[in-house]
């Protein structure tokens, strides 16, 4: 064998193969980190820079010098976010607190909140939009130009068994919501601002003759014209409303119009004369009467600027809470008190607050006819019985005072009807609630009894507040109060940006009204207007607080139309109200209703969740309304935005 085939037999051998290979990749490796090395240094895991240093000096004693330092970066940090003043009712430790701010609007909005003009958002669920689609609303048939969709179902009404005690006058709500626009009366003007309005109304808005027709003798309305004139008088009081008042003040020195009597309630009230004109002493009267042969006398109530509703004193209670009214009136109000054992005016009991005054003015009081007088000495059987005390009978006006409290009721002889109401019967329950043959018990605190005057009662918080089913107990009154800071702030800021002094305010209508703390702030910032707060059903029944406030209201469920007539407000308001009743209602019948209510030129404000706004502000521009949604003074990126619509004439 030679000796070049034994060195080949060594090269081909798998062991020298691995070692040239091995020895390949190393220099290869040295190369390349060498190379990179230059241009790519590690991040140190020591933080000091004293640190760094002393590592560096350790390499470079190691190895070959190394390449000048790179210059070393400073890294300022991120600047700090600009302070942000905190808006909202809740403080630092989440507690409710009464001193906060709420933020303001950016009056360069005002422009787009005239026109119409402002970017709706749509709801997103997750990436995706979902669009929200809605045809315009037609225009319902001329006949229904003052319908009332509860008290109109005809079809209903015609199913009832008797009418005897005024059944037909209820509600009966139709299945079916309208599906249409109520269009007004034609030659329909804007209504003439208060208090002008309390004198005269145009004709064209409210066109039905018949009360001028029926009571024109007595001083009701007259018209001249292109308007209605109401002249102040009554049936009862043909020589003026304010006359008949100076009368009852002169026969009950202690009912202090405006002080201690602050709100009343006045029975069958034609065309509210006794309310209009007891505005101007400082006293706020709910006129009510049912939609009978004198179907519109509500109507012209309303025309007027007056606070009213349709009502009956019929078979279920009336939509008021107990103790609400400090005064009830009933002038010729063709109720029969006594009837089934007295159940219609125990219904007046309930309602009237302890201590508080029932004026009746009628026939049996002054006329000596045998059937007169027979009425006359049931009627003073029965308030015995119910121990209200006969103050004063002076000419055709009767006045009582119902007790302070129960020890009457508690130490009248066994068996003496009507009985007291059980224990367990919630005198504020009413929302197609059937009245009760007994007499309403009375708080054993005071609570209702013990209010403060006007204007005090406004803010001072009720004792009637610590009762109502909610989910607080100790901090109530603070909610009470941040919640009337809050409207304060936020009612400001509409008037001021909005304009709403220029607005000319009359009838407004708050559809949620919590504690009545929109309604406060309206007083408190000297606008010259009422308001019907409503406590929907779905919600805690704050309705006492409202009247302890010196506040009227009504309970109501918002599946349902409410019982007024078309065209009775200047300004809706809801807050929170929709995203609420959504669960359970249809919230485009809802605005269809607010339509229905709205007056040409009036004005909704709808203050709720921004996920919703994009829905509603279609269903706004499919009703006709110029609708525009606006960030509140919590700013843009807060989650509740507000949709104000104008109603065009």
């Amino acid at each position: 064998m030679k000796l070049s085939d034994v060195g080949l037999d060594a090269v081909k051998t798998p062991r020298l193969v691995k070692v040239i290979a091995f020895a390949f990749i190393s220099i290869t490796t040295i190369f390349l980190f060498n190379h990179f090395s230059d241009s790519f240094s590690y991040p140190s895991l020591i933080s000091s820079p004293e640190a760094l240093q002393t590592n560096a000096t350790t390499v470079s004693s190691a190895v070959s010098p190394s390449p000048p330092p790179r210059p070393h970066l400073k890294i300022s940090p991120p600047p700090l976010p600009p302070t942000v003043v905190r808006t909202g009712i809740i403080d630092e430790n989440g507690a409710m607190s009464d001193t906060f701010e709420i933020g303001g609007f950016d009056p360069g909005a005002v422009d787009e909140i005239k026109t119409g003009n402002s970017s709706s958002s749509s709801e997103a669920t997750g990436d995706s939009k979902v669009e929200f689609r809605i045809e315009k609303f037609s225009v319902c048939d001329k006949r229904k130009t003052d319908h009332i969709p509860c008290l109109d179902n005809e079809e209903e009404i015609k199913r009832l068994n008797s009418t005897d005690r005024g059944e037909n006058y209820e509600r009966h709500c139709p299945k079916e919501r309208l599906g249409c626009l109520i269009p007004p009366p034609d030659g329909y003007k804007k209504p003439i601002p208060w208090p002008q309005s309390r004198d005269k109304i145009w004709f064209n808005n409210v066109p039905h003759t018949r009360l001028v027709e029926d009571k024109g003798g007595q001083n009701w309305i007259r018209q001249e014209k292109d308007k209605f004139v109401f002249p102040g008088g009554g049936t009862q009081f043909i020589h003026g409303a304010d006359q008949y008042l100076d009368q009852i003040s002169q026969m009950v020195p202690g009912i202090t119009f405006g002080v201690r009597t602050r709100v009343a309630l006045d029975i069958g009230c034609g065309v509210a004369s006794f309310g209009a004109f007891l505005m101007q002493r400082n006293t706020t009267t709910l006129s009510v009467a049912p939609k009978d042969v004198h179907e519109n006398q509500i109507q012209f109530a309303l025309e007027r600027g007056v606070p009213a509703m349709v009502a009956v004193f019929a078979t279920r209670r009336l939509l008021y809470p107990s103790q609400a009214f400090e005064m009830i009136h009933c002038s010729r109000c063709r109720i029969n008190w006594t009837r089934d054992d007295g159940i219609l005016l125990l219904e007046a009991n309930r309602m009237l607050r302890a201590g508080g005054y029932f004026v009746w003015a009628a026939q049996p009081v002054y006329k000596h006819e045998d059937n007169l007088q027979e009425q006359w000495k049931e009627m003073v059987d029965l308030t015995n019985r119910i121990c209200w005390e006969l103050i004063k009978k002076e000419g055709y006006i009767a006045v009582w005072r119902k007790p302070l409290n129960n020890s009457c009721y508690l130490n009248r002889e066994a068996g003496v009807k009507p009985p007291l109401c059980r224990p367990d019967d919630d005198p504020d329950d009413v929302w197609y609630v059937d009245m009760k043959p007994c007499i309403t018990r009375l708080p054993e605190n005071g609570a209702g009894a013990n209010v403060s005057t006007w204007p005090a009662r406004l803010h001072d918080p009720p004792e009637r507040l610590q009762s109502i089913q909610m989910d607080a107990y100790i901090s109530r009154k603070e909610i009470m109060k941040a919640e009337s800071r809050f409207w304060f702030e936020t009612v400001e800021s509409y008037v001021r940006v909005f304009r709403w002094n220029e607005f000319k305010l009359r009838n407004v209508l708050d559809m949620k009204a919590g504690f009545g703390g929109f309604a406060a702030a309206l007083n408190d910032l000297g606008l010259d207007c009422w308001v019907m707060n409503v406590v929907p059903t779905s919600g805690f029944n704050t309705l006492p607080v409202i009247y302890d406030r010196g506040l009227v209201g009504t309970m109501h469920d918002w599946c349902e139309p409410f019982d007024t007539y078309p065209r009775t407000y200047d300004l809706i308001h809801a807050a929170f109200l929709l995203s609420n009743e959504k669960k359970r209602c249809n919230i485009t019948n809802i605005m269809v209703e607010m339509d229905r209510m709205l007056r040409p030129g009036g004005r909704v404000y709808i203050r709720d969740s921004l996920s919703l706004m994009d829905q509603l502000q279609k269903i706004a521009t499919a009703i006709g309304w110029r609708a525009g949604v606006h960030d509140t003074g919590e700013g843009p990126h807060a989650s509740v935005r507000i949709l104000i619509c104008d109603k065009g004439i």
